[in-house]
Formats: C-alpha cells, sequence, structure tokens
C-alpha cells in the first residue's frame, strides 16, 4: 500500500456496538468497551497508514436520549480515554480536538477534554478528532446565527470557519459501520464530497483490514467533484 493513495482525512461513524453485544447475549455497556478496544488500535493504524486527519462520531446529540444507565457507561468511557490514553497522543505527536456541544456532557469530562487539547496542541504528525454531543445539522444553525450577527455576507470558506469544525479539511473518506447505509447527522457540511464507504460489520469487529481495504477502495475511485475529465 506504500503507492496507494491515502485519504487526507478520513472520518468514521462507529455504528454496532450495542448490537454486536446484544447478539452475544451480553449488555449493551460491553459492546461499547469492545468498540473502545478496537477504536484504540484503528487510531493507530490509521495514523500509520498515512491518514493526516482522523474524526471519529463517539456520540451524537441523538444518542443522549438513550437510558441513563447506558449514558453513564458510555460517559465512563471517555474519563477512562481522557485519562489513561492521551500519553500515547503525545507519544506519537498527534493533536487532539473534540467537537460538539460542550453543554450537553458532564463537566468533569469536559475539563479533561480541554487539559488533553491543551497536552497536545503541539501534535504536528496528525490531528484525532472526537465527534461528542455532535449534530452536523445543529452546527450549521450555530454558524448560520454567527454569520447574523456577524452581519455580513458569507463565502463557503468563511461559514466553514464558523462550523464547530473550522480549520479542519474536508473529508476525503467516510466510514461507517453496522450495515446501516446513512450519514446520521454526522459532518454534513465537511463530507459533502466524500466518498462514502459502508461496512457491514459491527465496529469491534471492523478490523484493520477492513480499514485497508476501504482506503484501497477509495484510491480506485476517479473523484470529479462535478466536474468533466
Amino acid at each position: 500500500m506504500a503507492d496507494m493513495v491515502t485519504p487526507f482525512h478520513v472520518g468514521i461513524i462507529m455504528d454496532g456496538n450495542g448490537r454486536w453485544a446484544k447478539k452475544r447475549l451480553l449488555m449493551r455497556p460491553l459492546g461499547h468497551r469492545a468498540g473502545m478496544k478496537r477504536m484504540l488500535s484503528l487510531i493507530e493504524h490509521a495514523f500509520d497508514r498515512g491518514v493526516k486527519e482522523l474524526t471519529l462520531f463517539a456520540l451524537s446529540t441523538e444518542n443522549l436520549s438513550r437510558p441513563k444507565e447506558e449514558l453513564d457507561d458510555l460517559f465512563g468511557l471517555f474519563r477512562l480515554y481522557f485519562t489513561q490514553h492521551i500519553s500515547t497522543l503525545l507519544e506519537r505527536n498527534i493533536r487532539l480536538r473534540v467537537i460538539g456541544d460542550r453543554s450537553l456532557i458532564p463537566q468533569d469530562i469536559v475539563r479533561l477534554i480541554e487539559a488533553a487539547e491543551r497536552d497536545t496542541a503541539a501534535g504536528e504528525r496528525g490531528l484525532l478528532t472526537f465527534a461528542i454531543g455532535y449534530g452536523g445539522r445543529q452546527d450549521i444553525v450555530f454558524a448560520c446565527n454567527k454569520a447574523v450577527r456577524e452581519g455580513k455576507e458569507q463565502t463557503l470558506e468563511s461559514f466553514a470557519e464558523k462550523l464547530s469544525t473550522g480549520g479542519m479539511s474536508a473529508m476525503d473518506l467516510l466510514i461507517r459501520t453496522g450495515g446501516e447505509k446513512r450519514l446520521s447527522n454526522f459532518l454534513l457540511f465537511e463530507a459533502a464530497y466524500a466518498e462514502i464507504c459502508f461496512s457491514e460489520k459491527m465496529f469491534p469487529d471492523f478490523t484493520d483490514e477492513d480499514f485497508d481495504a476501504a482506503l484501497i477502495d477509495y484510491a480506485k475511485r476517479d473523484r470529479r467533484y462535478g466536474k468533466l475529465k
């Protein structure tokens, strides 16, 4: 894969953790823990493959309507990640960023996020972004309101800077696991011209080899952006 065109920015909708557990007659939280284990390995693999920006959909605004017990377990996993795994990003020179409405998540997690973002700010090898308490449509409305307050006509570039993803590259490849074939309110503006790969596998079963297969498929696609070639 050394001579293959690697997407600069990859997004992953990490779907199917709960269904993975249910299929095995396990409680849903065990599926989320299996998903986190898979995520940790996949992050390293993606950057080793030359990806420069990796954005992971960890918790949507819609997910916040799930039962309190499940949310408590998810929040516990966030606490675990932001306390025990930031050192790996520092070692690998990777910068962390979190997008989403931070008022929707516990404030102790917000403080951990802020500390992790500060600690990794100098990372130059790549950018890892978590979408937590995030919704693409909500983010667009938020940016529109900022533009209204500014009172200026917007260009695509100036409007993009008002999104929570301001400064990030447009997405090249979007991968969704879990067998569903929809965007589910993820990076709607940023993924306008992304190539999309849908995997039938639940996220805990989505291997490094599956990720590589998505990169190979991406490299074969003819990206015309609406133009004739």
